[in-house]
């Protein structure tokens, strides 16, 4: 007998979406010029708001692979 689990666990109680929101605001302070020297090129600052964007994405993607999953188990 296959026994199934139950993965509803909402997604800010998961790691991904802390370790994802950290890095976004990391990134997103650092290219805003919070967290910075007044030195900091435009490329360093175009970096940080991609890796902000990148961590959004891999979170969103983590979360879509997690929940596909689960549909597929309550087949």
């Amino acid at each position: 007998m296959e026994q199934k689990t139950d993965m509803k666990k909402p997604g800010y109680k998961t790691t991904e979406f802390w370790m994802s929101s950290v890095a976004m605001l990391i990134g997103l302070a650092y290219g805003s010029g919070l967290i910075t020297e007044a030195g900091t090129s435009g490329i360093e600052k175009s970096v940080a708001f991609i890796a902000s964007a990148l961590a959004a994405l891999g979170y969103s993607a983590s979360r879509g692979n997690v929940k596909a999953a689960e549909i597929e188990s309550n087949k």
